[in-house]
Parts: structure tokens; C-alpha cells; sequence
């Protein structure tokens, strides 16, 4: 891949610049209010070896909200890095943490559609744990569209009734029955966010075709000034006001938004309509909120890294051996955000297909949890808090009694 280009550098200091125009609505003067440069364009890409994991292609970050839709972009996004193929890893389903709320998910449409014997359309359907979890709850069949799916790599007897296709989801997929279409995780991926889900709208013959789509959500990004969840595959940052707006403007009508995972995720719950609706959902927020929030994110924002930066090099100089747990794109982020490869022994995760692979432009090899036995760190950097039992009761499975610190600890000390 040729990674020789050239980079428009912006001065940060300027808060709350306005340029380019919104991929959403199409409004012009953006408000940017947050930079990072040289981060790898892909965090879950699984590389073979160190030279290619520090090799790997890096680009920019500048966030930017539209003063009109709310809607949060990266201006200078380059969508020829959208390559999602079978090496791209984001299974979650080897967490219960994460299989339980899946699950509560899963039966709730169950039951408020009656999906029961019908047919369910996934856009992003990743290895198809969600769709093949849709289909054995409720007897259903389902057709799901990814670029990285592995037919075959979940076992089930529902695999029978689920077809997976690896391309992007186009108009050509509307010949495909849904009584339910559903996509988790994937709109944030897509930089032209209108254009994408009025394909969606557009593939959907029947009115009141319900839809489901859950993101991750970003007031609690601006709230906790999340710099792990920032990264260059997130393209697009959605708000329940600008979440919405979006859905309105492409005539869905909204049947219900709220946030759910310890408030980190953002579901909405949609049907496919002939009109514009104008009603708003309590949770939306305003511009005004909006912006309340992007400055009290400009003001954390430093607090927070340079928190981790002092304290990751004072523990670097005592000697004590530190690890991260969780090799995933907060993982990225965190390391990339931070530059302290040197201040971080090695990564552990306890997906499978991730051991003994190299993460992009950091160059850790992921270990399994099994490592720790030998290792016997002083720290472990937990992730995402919402995996602190899970992790614990791991650790002490293993006889491990390392000090645990999780991404969002630090406030307590801000």
C-alpha cells in the first residue's frame, strides 16, 4: 500500500475552527475540536509479524461537528482505507460479558417483532454471531453481509438457515426478504453516512420494515473525553440528536433511541416510511447541549492524557511491568494516542484468533491470558471497565494478583 502522501497540518489552538461541509446534511462550516495524527487506518487487521504490524499504513484524525445536524466527522477520512477482509478481527462473542448483553438484545426484537419462522437481513454482520444467535432464538433464517465474514467459523445447528456473502451491502441486496434488518456497529465505519442508509431505505420494498442499527454512543465520548474510542475506522460519530436526524431525513420513522452496555452504546429502532417525520425522541439532544459538551471535551481532554502520560512513565522508570488487556481498537488508540509502545510489556486478549498476531502500528504481539502465569505483571490497563469482573475473575483463575486500572479510573484523580 503506498503510504507516501501529503499532510495538511491544522492548528488546534484556534478552538472550534470552521470548514468543509457535513456528509449528513450537507451543511457547510464544521467546527473542528479535536487532532491526532499518524494513527493506523485499521486497528483490528490481524498482521503476522512485528516489521508489518510497524510498517502498517497511518493517517490523521480531525474531528469536526456540523453546527446544524450535530453530526461528528473526520475531515480528513480517506475512504480507500475501507478494506474489511477475512484477517479483519472484531469477534466479541468469546466474552460472556459481552454474550450476555447480546442476548438480552437479541430476545427483546424476538419479541417486539415477533420474529418468529421470518427472515432477517444483517448489514456488518462480522463472523455472524449476532445473526446465528437471531436465527436459533427465534427458528428464523438469515442472510448476512460483510466483506470479513467466515461462513462456517460459528457452529449451530441455526447455520443451516443463514447465508453469509461477502461484499458491501448494495441496492442489488434488495431482493433479499427481511421482516427485520438489523446492523450493529458498522454505520460508524461509513463516511458517507446519508448516502449509505438511503441505499438501505431504498433496498427496503415493504413499509414498516423495522430496522435496528447500534452504534457506539458519542456524548459518553465527549462526556468522558474517550480518546480510546477514537480511531481511524470510526469515520462517523453519531449523538442521539444527530442519529436521529439522519434516520428522519432518509424517511425512516423512529420507534424508539436509547443507550444500553453501560452506556456506551447507542441503539435506535427504526421503521421503513413514505415520509419525513419531524416528532424528536426525548433523548435527542440540542446543538447547544452539543456544544456544551465539545468544549468541556476540549478542557478533559488534556487532563486525561496527560494523566496517563505522566503516570505510565513513572511506572516505566520503577520498573514495574505493565500490560494492556483487551488488543482491540481502545487498545490502538490508547497506545497510538499516547506513543508509550516502550511503556507496555505486552497485550493480552482472550479472542482466540488473535494470539501470536501483531497489532497495527504498534507492534505488540497479543498474548493469551494463559501468559500471565509466566509473566506475572505488576499492572493491568483494563480497556473497557465494562470487562472488570469478567477480567478479575480470569486473573484469579490463573493466581494472578495484579493491581487492575481501567480506562475512566483516572477521573477520580483529575
Amino acid at each position: 500500500m503506498d503510504i507516501e502522501k501529503e499532510y495538511k497540518k491544522v492548528n488546534s489552538k484556534d478552538a472550534l475552527r470552521k470548514t468543509d461541509y457535513c456528509p449528513c446534511c450537507n451543511h457547510s462550516q464544521l467546527s473542528i475540536f479535536y487532532e491526532v495524527y499518524q494513527v493506523p487506518v485499521h486497528s483490528c487487521l490481524m498482521l503476522d509479524s512485528q516489521e508489518e504490524a510497524l510498517s502498517f499504513p497511518c493517517e490523521d484524525v480531525i474531528l469536526a461537528f456540523c453546527n446544524h445536524c450535530g453530526f461528528i466527522t473526520n475531515l480528513v477520512f480517506e475512504p480507500r482505507w475501507s478494506a474489511y477482509a477475512e484477517n479483519y478481527e472484531d469477534q466479541q462473542s468469546f466474552s460472556p460479558t459481552f454474550n450476555k448483553f447480546a442476548l438480552k438484545i437479541a430476545e427483546n426484537l424476538i419479541s417486539r417483532y415477533q420474529l418468529h419462522n421470518k427472515d432477517i437481513v444483517e448489514i456488518g454482520c462480522s463472523k455472524g454471531d449476532f445473526l446465528i444467535l437471531l436465527c436459533e432464538l427465534g427458528n428464523n433464517r438469515g442472510i448476512g453481509i460483510d466483506p470479513s465474514v467466515l461462513p462456517g467459523r460459528i457452529e449451530s445447528e441455526a447455520a443451516a438457515r443463514v447465508e453469509f456473502i461477502s461484499e458491501y451491502y448494495s441496492l442489488e441486496h434488495s431482493r433479499y426478504k427481511k421482516d427485520l434488518l438489523c446492523c450493529r456497529h458498522t454505520l460508524e465505519h461509513i463516511h458517507p453516512a446519508y448516502q449509505f442508509l438511503s441505499t438501505v431505505r431504498k433496498s427496503i420494498e415493504k413499509l414498516d420494515t423495522p430496522v435496528f442499527f447500534e452504534i457506539p454512543d458519542t456524548i459518553r465520548v465527549l462526556k468522558a473525553a474517550a480518546f480510546e474510542d477514537i480511531y481511524y475506522e470510526h469515520c462517523s460519530y453519531f449523538t442521539p440528536g444527530s442519529l436521529a436526524s439522519l434516520f428522519r431525513s432518509c424517511e425512516f420513522s423512529i420507534e424508539d433511541i436509547y443507550l444500553d452496555y453501560n452506556d456506551q452504546y447507542l441503539l435506535i429502532e427504526a421503521a421503513s416510511a413514505d415520509y419525513e417525520s419531524t416528532i424528536r425522541h426525548p433523548l435527542e439532544e440540542n446543538i447547544e447541549q452539543l456544544t456544551h459538551y465539545v468544549k468541556e471535551f476540549q478542557v478533559l481532554i488534556e487532563k486525561k492524557l496527560n494523566w496517563w502520560r505522566k503516570n505510565l512513565q513513572l511506572w516505566y522508570e520503577n520498573g514495574d511491568k505493565v500490560i494492556i488487556w483487551g488488543s482491540g481498537s481502545k487498545c490502538v488508540a490508547f497506545m497510538t494516542t499516547l506513543h508509550v509502545s516502550d511503556q507496555i510489556e505486552y497485550v493480552v486478549d482472550i479472542n482466540p484468533h488473535r494470539h501470536g498476531k501483531f497489532i497495527p502500528g504498534v507492534g505488540k504481539e497479543i498474548k493469551s491470558p494463559e501468559f500471565l502465569r509466566k509473566s506475572k505483571p505488576d499492572r493491568i490497563i483494563i480497556m473497557n471497565a465494562i470487562y472488570r469482573e469478567e477480567i478479575q475473575d480470569i486473573a484469579c483463575k490463573l493466581g494472578i494478583a495484579s493491581e487492575m486500572i481501567a480506562l475512566g479510573d483516572e477521573h477520580e484523580y483529575l
